[in-house]
């Protein structure tokens, strides 16, 4: 069994510490006079929010679409920036290519072919019904005109995926906005040389808006689906639609997403902001957030043992229920008990420097 052994340290040239059992760390009256060493006692408390948390405003991914080069050719004309406000089916830029002449022109011969198609039916019906043609010509005509139809449907659709006005052969490709939005960017100029599927621009339609929060790890356990949210400093209020299943392991957060639902007309994609968030409320004992320590993964803060001759101290790990303004809410503590809130950092110091056999 280990033995646990007295050891004298010198602190700022005149200090000396006592490691006694279960880790307890001993301080006369001038060691906690030169550590500044102070106390409060543990009360109770209820964390039933969160502010200051950081977080961005995002667009749902339903409303976001993108105004891509169908083909490759050089861009001869854009009608909107930034910022501007667009209909479903205006045309926002022209492009010149000799490949979107092909698209035009199948485009059109098939809808051509289709309507022959169409009317070559139209008049077999007719002499079949007279009993002048045989009923298998009859069927080759509807096999043929079906085939047809189904071609110029697909040239049709591919000139609409592509974001093209269906047209004249000849001149420039008509893209137009797959959406009612908000051209958030441009990615290209007039004159410009593209390839297929170059980013001509991105549109969104901006309501609702996301709110991505990182959240304390600690915190999240306690957020439910539904839990109101507040942008800091405007009017911006909306609610929890998702909490992340996974810690980042170097902030210790988990992305928490939130829906606006109203005030969010002056908050823009991208916007970086402070978030409020409520949590159901959680009982526990308050102290002032500079109470705590963090040593092996693990958070703790210091319980004083005794006031006889100086101060002695024990390590009490804890758990953080809820944190706001420079106060926090802490499980693992009695009521009562007295706690270091000042010179914490010199009794970890003292604490983790100790050896032991």
């Amino acid at each position: 069994m280990a033995v646990l052994r007295c050891a004298v340290f010198v602190l700022s040239g005149a200090l000396s510490i006592a490691l006694q059992a279960a880790e307890s760390i001993s301080l006369n009256g001038a060691q906690v006079r030169s550590l500044g060493v102070e106390v409060a006692v543990a009360e109770a408390g209820k964390a039933a929010g969160q502010s200051g948390l950081p977080g961005r405003v995002t667009v749902p991914n339903d409303q976001m679409r993108v105004v891509a080069a169908p083909v490759a050719g050089m861009v001869e004309m854009l009608a909107v920036g930034p910022g501007s406000v667009v209909k479903r089916g205006q045309v926002v830029a022209r492009l010149a290519s000799p490949q979107a002449l092909e698209l035009q022109s199948g485009a059109l011969q098939a809808g051509s072919q289709a309507q022959l198609a169409r009317q070559t039916l139209r008049r077999d019906e007719q002499l079949f019904a007279e009993g002048l043609i045989a009923e298998s010509r009859l069927q080759a005509s509807r096999a043929a005109a079906a085939q047809a139809i189904a071609s110029a449907e697909g040239r049709r659709q591919g000139l609409a995926l592509a974001g093209v006005v269906p047209g004249k052969v000849g001149g420039s490709l008509a893209l137009v906005s797959p959406i009612d939005g908000v051209v958030l960017e441009q990615d290209a100029q007039v004159g410009q040389r593209v390839e297929a599927s170059t980013l001509i621009y991105r549109i969104a339609r901006l309501a609702p808006l996301w709110l991505e929060i990182q959240a304390p790890a600690n915190l999240a356990g306690n957020l439910r689906i539904g839990a109101p949210v507040r942008v800091a400093s405007t009017a911006a209020r909306g609610r929890v639609i998702a909490v992340g299943g996974a810690v980042d392991a170097g902030s210790q957060s988990v992305l928490v997403r939130a829906a606006v639902e109203a005030g969010g007309e002056g908050l823009r994609p991208g916007q970086a902001i402070e978030v409020e968030l409520d949590v159901p409320a959680a009982a526990g004992l308050r102290l002032p957030s500079a109470a705590l320590a963090r040593h092996a993964g693990q958070t703790v803060v210091f319980v004083q043992t005794s006031a006889k001759d100086g101060m002695a101290f024990r390590p009490q790990a804890v758990k953080v229920l809820g944190q706001g303004g420079d106060s926090v809410l802490l499980e693992g503590l009695r009521t009562g008990e007295p706690i270091a809130v000042k010179g914490v950092s010199g009794l970890k110091a003292l604490w983790t420097g100790v050896g032991r056999e």
